[in-house]
């Protein structure tokens, strides 16, 4: 397959894996990769000495091109972020933050940089400042879409921007991979596929709920971690929804996030406090839901975890490898160029 991102990044397949928190490992990284796609490095639940390692890891594991993803408000993200560019990490993506500063340096030694967006406004932004890529996140997807679904934002931001566009939400198989690449996309990023795959990290116990969710089996709240956010709909999921902002459990919960960045919990709560109440509001949001995602992801915990899903885990009912995944999209999105190809001729 041949597209402006393939091109620019030198992948084989225009086909990533979305930085996924505790799944998007070294290990996850470099299958994808490795199957001719790109995988992304979560940097989110790690420190700046964990981020390098976890890059020296990559780089042992695969030689094709690998990316690493920033959520700027985190905490320690900047830190980490920093780390990637000294470790030279061939693409960067970055959300929920301005990444002028990442382009400028990554540019200097030939490295790209993506940004996450949800709207034509950021999405200009990014352009402006010189991101060589973004990638549009539908309602439909995991994580932080917003209101407008992939089939929709992705033509929006094609008619506007010279930049690739990389589809994200709603894209489990090769009839969504083609969907994509039809609407003007020159590639697909997907979390909820690849979290329910051999080489994936994920605890088995949501991998076999998951296969057993419909379309339907959501949950879209900005009461999970204060931002719009998709999740799996369980008993749990719609008490924690019900429940919104817990102050109390957020204090202990920044407690094993500090620990967890390598950074003292004094000097974090004091950095969120003079943030101003909206700021410190939205981090003990996602103090809790770390607390959530890892018991879901790291632990299998069915009464506690909460675990972030894209609607298209409805479309999902095997656990195939990495490299199965990729080649079958491949397949399938090259038996629908025939289909239509058969339908206008």
């Amino acid at each position: 397959m041949k597209t402006r991102i393939t091109e620019m990044l030198g992948i084989r397949y225009p086909i990533f894996l979305s930085g996924m928190s505790w799944i998007s490992t070294a290990e996850m990284v470099a299958a994808v990769s490795n199957a001719g796609g790109m995988g992304i490095l979560a940097t989110g639940p790690l420190d700046k000495d964990a981020v390098r390692e976890a890059v020296r890891k990559i780089r042992k594991l695969t030689d094709k091109p690998f990316g690493a993803n920033s959520a700027l408000m985190f905490p320690g993200a900047m830190e980490s972020a920093r780390v990637l560019l000294e470790e030279q990490v061939p693409v960067i993506n970055f959300a929920l933050g301005k990444g002028d500063w990442l382009v400028k340096e990554a540019h200097k030694y030939g490295g790209k940089v993506m940004a996450t967006v949800v709207s034509v406004r950021h999405a200009r932004r990014a352009e402006e400042y010189g991101c060589d890529a973004v990638i549009a996140t539908g309602n439909e997807a995991a994580a932080h879409g917003e209101f407008v679904t992939t089939f929709c934002l992705v033509p929006s931001l094609v008619n506007v921007l010279s930049i690739p566009v990389v589809a994200a939400g709603g894209i489990a198989d090769g009839r969504g991979l083609a969907a994509a690449l039809a609407l003007g996309a020159e590639g697909v990023a997907m979390g909820t596929r690849f979290m329910t795959t051999k080489e994936s990290p994920l605890h088995q116990n949501y991998k076999d709920l998951s296969l057993t969710k419909e379309v339907t089996d959501t949950l879209y709240s900005k009461r999970f971690d204060g931002l719009y956010c998709r999740v799996l709909k369980t008993d749990t999921a719609k008490r924690v929804e019900k429940k919104g902002l817990d102050l109390p459990a957020a204090l202990v919960n920044g407690q094993d996030i500090a620990k967890m960045l390598n950074l003292p919990f004094y000097k974090l709560f004091i950095g969120v406090a003079l943030s101003g109440w909206k700021n410190s509001r939205q981090l003990a949001y996602l103090a809790n839901a770390y607390k959530n995602f890892q018991l879901a992801t790291e632990e299998g915990d069915l009464k506690k975890g909460v675990l972030p899903v894209g609607q298209c885990t409805g479309l999902i009912k095997d656990e195939p490898t990495v490299k199965e995944v990729i080649e079958r999209m491949v397949h399938e999105a090259g038996e629908v160029e025939k289909k239509l190809a058969g339908i206008f001729n």
